[in-house]
């Protein structure tokens, strides 16, 4: 080219780049991950010519520089890879939404994987005006005896296109930055943007002379290269500050019918600590587009941490944006199925270090159960139940292991359990006496994850074991023949009736064993159920069902013998509160004025 040239971009408005400043990326800083990200395949392209043969030059080492001044208020990204002729700036720069990449792409169909290429909808380029008042690409194409060209565009649709001095292949896109966008001529903002973005990009990137990015992450690399150290170290990388150790990751490696790449580690979710979500990385040729990976990564692995990769995971034109179809739903599907042969196989290879996970692993395993239903029929293979011996079952296992003893009238086996042993010990060494036995289950899911096994085992039926059902469950194998006759019983039913409140209570007699306390306070299974379905944010329930207690009063027990009694009716009185309010107690119901009353009762009783 022999002389300067003058020329129009060829847009349909003349407004296209205020459109493209103000609504085509949701964020400015996305200039950069797109300009670097344009650096990097044209180095990648570079690579496929000389594969393909149509590039017989030195390939030396490919990089990205990306520099500041701040006197003369530029930003420099340089790339040495295959640079650009005169005929292809205008091809390329001057048709807006005009995209190399997939005409590149088209071109060598076969000779590379197009997840060797980031660019594709020919846009990134102009992002770069979001930030300049004032943009120059200075380039020069690999082939032989090519000559340099210098673009300068200041915003509008005019543009200069002239010769450049430039000697080596390569472009340079120097960015002048508008007034307000100057936050970008600090390093430590810029460096913050590049280590985001381009943390894992393919092509060694340089910023201030200093290396920025892993080229070859552990996630693209094959599992059968890696070793358990590889899986923590690259963790590590991943999440500096998180202290803990991952329990287990899973390695995804899938190309047909879609590509995925990626690694996903449990990580160990502390009692009390609200867990972290957002801490799966999304990224698209090793290019990191969000860490909002709703839809692709199923609800209940949102706790998870890890990074997913995939060219297939259908964005938006400022891959900002994930867009809903049918490949999303099979990547979440795939991910599922994963997870849960990861589960199965851990299970399988090693019971018992999987028994040590157990703890940690479950409400992951509940969530999934609730949420997905591919997954809870894959997870009856390895969820487990641990009852108050620490011993842990299958839930076959565990038919099997109370079939004979908890079975009732209605044929259905019923699974006692307590969500705390020591707050329950009163309830549960009755039971265990009689030789039942008692799972623990306490986690905040529990009530919405019995109801589920409930609905997919029709032949089970779940009842802790301060509920007022349990003696209809199951047999308790208890002597019909009590110590008061009916006329006692209803002797006694108004003076207890005189400790409680009717509204919230409700008096029944049983002939239990003088071993069972003289008063048991139960509870509605069904209504329990309910109120901590609502505090979960249960959508199919609204409102607080009234708290509702029965109170059992053991017709065996010693104590109410002694109350039967006695003759003195102050002292009677006194005697029946005190009995119902060491029940209260035991159940943390005795608050307030109640309990100062119980404590001076006491004490006076003690006397």
């Amino acid at each position: 080219m022999s002389e300067t040239k003058q020329g129009t971009i060829h847009v349909q408005t003349e407004n296209i780049f205020p459109i493209i400043k103000k609504f085509l990326y949701s964020d400015h800083e996305i200039f950069l991950r797109e300009l670097v990200s344009n650096a990097v395949d044209a180095c990648q392209k570079l690579k496929t010519m000389s594969a393909a043969g149509d590039y017989k030059g030195d390939l030396d080492a490919f990089k990205v520089d990306i520099s500041i001044n701040k006197d003369a208020k530029t930003i420099t990204i340089s790339d040495n890879g295959i640079g650009m002729t005169a005929d292809e700036v205008e091809k390329y720069l001057n048709q807006v939404a005009f995209s190399g990449a997939r005409e590149f792409l088209d071109k060598y169909k076969g000779v590379t994987d197009s997840a060797s290429i980031i660019g594709h909808f020919g846009l990134g380029f102009y992002s770069a005006f979001m930030v300049s008042k004032q943009v120059e690409v200075i380039t020069k194409s690999f082939t032989e005896n090519s000559q340099a060209v210098r673009w300068t565009c200041d915003g509008s649709p005019q543009y200069t296109l002239q010769n450049s001095d430039k000697t080596s292949r390569g472009t340079d896109i120097i960015l002048h930055i508008a007034d307000d966008s100057e936050e970008f001529l600090e390093p430590s903002r810029l460096k913050s943007i590049l280590e985001k973005y381009g943390k894992f990009l393919p092509i060694e990137v340089f910023f201030d002379n200093q290396k920025i990015n892993n080229t070859t992450p552990a996630w693209i690399k094959k599992p059968v290269d890696l070793n358990a150290d590889d899986y923590q170290s690259f963790y590590r990388e991943l999440y500096p500050m998180v202290f803990d150790d991952p329990l287990f990751h899973i390695h995804l490696n899938v190309d047909y019918p879609f590509n995925l790449t990626g690694i996903l580690y449990f990580p160990k979710i502390k009692a009390g600590v609200e867990p972290q979500r957002n801490k799966i990385q999304l990224y698209s040729q090793q290019v990191f587009i969000t860490d909002s990976v709703e839809g692709i990564v199923p609800e209940f692995l949102m706790l998870m941490h890890g990074v997913l990769d995939s060219p297939d995971i259908p964005l938006n034109v400022s891959r900002s944006y994930l867009q809903s179809d049918g490949n999303v739903k099979k990547i979440s599907s795939h991910i599922t199925k994963k997870v849960a042969d990861k589960l199965h196989e851990m299970f399988k290879n090693d019971r018992a270090d999987f028994e040590k996970k157990w703890d940690d692993i479950k409400i992951f395993i509940e969530y999934g159960t609730l949420t997905d239903e591919k997954f809870a029929e894959r997870a009856q293979q390895f969820a487990l139940f641990k009852n108050v011996d620490g011993k842990y079952y299958t839930l076959d296992e565990y038919k099997n292991h109370v079939a004979g003893t908890q079975t009732n009238k209605d044929n259905k086996i019923s699974f006692l359990y307590t969500h705390n042993p020591d707050e329950h010990y009163t309830y549960m060494m009755p039971v265990r006496e009689r030789g039942y036995d008692v799972l623990i289950l306490d986690t905040p899911l529990t009530s919405h994850y019995i109801m589920k096994l409930e609905q997919m085992h029709p032949d089970l039926h779940f009842a802790r074991i301060d509920a007022d059902s349990i003696d209809k469950l199951i047999d308790k194998g208890i002597s019909s023949v009590s110590k008061l006759t009916e006329d006692q019983k209803k002797e006694l039913l108004p003076l207890f009736e005189k400790c409680i409140t009717k509204e919230k209570f409700t008096l029944q007699w049983e002939d239990l064993s003088e071993t069972d306390p003289p008063v048991i306070i139960t509870q509605s299974e069904f209504m329990r159920r309910m109120n901590e379905m609502n505090a979960m944010g249960n959508r199919g329930f609204s409102g607080d069902l009234p708290e509702f207690y029965g109170l059992t009063l053991n017709a065996n027990h010693p104590l109410v013998t002694k109350i039967m009694l006695q003759t003195d009716n102050d002292k009677q009185e006194q005697m029946a509160r005190q009995a119902i309010d060491l029940a209260l107690l035991g159940k943390n119901l005795l608050r307030g004025e109640a309990l100062a009353g119980f404590i001076q009762r006491s004490i006076s009783l003690i006397d």
